[in-house]
């Protein structure tokens, strides 16, 4: 019994017959002061005791660890099994949390390629389809990485130098119907060399651009403002629409704005943080003036700066 990592209580009657040495360390009492006690005294809480009498099982949340609790009885006699699955938790936690940026992530090259697929459906100049081609092949290499993070985490793993610019085309790109279809524009401010993986930058922007679009006034033209900051970058989203009171919040895992409609999984600013942290940036929101700003920084390398 000593060799079990379960906390393991035996009574009859009412009264401990023996702890093992894990229910030793979790209830903090000797096994040998344990013996012949109430099991109350030793356990401490009525919960656990009334478990003992009835048979059962249960969670308890204690001191910040999650125990799962099992009773049997025979007669007199019952044995009380108390498991520390605080970590099991923790790892189903991480579980969700994963699936949910998953889902998130998967969502903008998916939509892209039905949209290439639509297109291909109609009869047009070949260079025309060529093109349609390049950039389902381009999603579908995209999607392939995303698979492939599945194994190692969602960390950037391919960063590389790049100008600002080449991501800014890929998001116009990629947003252009969403643009078209609200009447709205994007501008893009001067180009700098970065060093970051193109796929989680690309991700960032979309987010950004996408929230810009979806909560500030109709038809408004998107900004996407850069600066130097030392030996970073800083890009900045801004919107027209109406002041966000508490900004911190909005990125937080399942958390929306007030003025969120419609479906969503308030994951989006919190991916964008998770990545931006991943390169040793940071993400917040801010209000410059009568815009909204949402800010990233990135690792600069210099001598671009158009």
């Amino acid at each position: 019994m000593d060799a079990l990592p379960q906390a393991v209580l035996l009574a009859r009657a009412g009264l401990v017959t023996r702890v093992n040495a894990s229910a030793a360390r979790l209830w903090g009492v000797p096994q040998e002061r344990a013996l012949g006690r109430p099991v109350l005294e030793v356990v401490r809480r009525h919960t656990l005791e009334t478990l003992l009498e009835r048979d059962g099982e249960l969670e308890l949340e204690v001191t910040g660890r999650t125990l799962r609790c099992a009773a049997t009885r025979s007669g007199d006699q019952g044995a009380l099994i108390v498991e520390d699955v605080t970590e099991h938790r923790r790892r189903e936690a991480e579980l969700r949390e994963a699936t949910a940026v998953l889902s998130h992530e998967f969502r903008t090259p998916v939509a892209a390629l039905r949209g290439v697929l639509e297109a291909l459906e109609y009869d047009m100049p070949r260079d025309l389809s060529q093109n349609f081609v390049r950039q389902g092949l381009q999603e579908t290499e995209r999607l392939a990485r995303l698979v492939e993070d599945l194994a190692v985490g969602f960390r950037p793993t391919r960063a590389r130098t790049l100008p600002l610019a080449e991501a800014f085309t890929r998001a116009e790109r990629l947003l252009s119907a969403d643009l078209h279809a609200r009447g709205a524009a994007v501008s893009f401010g001067a180009d700098h060399l970065v060093r970051a993986d193109p796929d989680k930058l690309l991700q960032v922007l979309l987010n950004l651009i996408e929230n810009a679009l979806k909560y500030g006034p109709a038809g408004q033209r998107v900004e996407v403002v850069t600066a130097e900051r030392g030996t970073w970058v800083e890009v900045s989203v801004l919107d027209r629409g109406t002041p966000i009171p508490d900004t911190e919040n909005l990125f937080r895992a399942h958390t929306r704005g007030r003025a969120a409609t419609g479906q969503g999984s308030g994951m989006g600013l919190y991916i964008v943080r998770s990545i931006v942290q991943g390169w040793g940036g940071q993400a917040w929101a801010e209000r410059r003036g009568d815009a909204n700003a949402f800010c990233f920084t990135l690792p600069g390398v210099g001598g671009l700066g158009l």
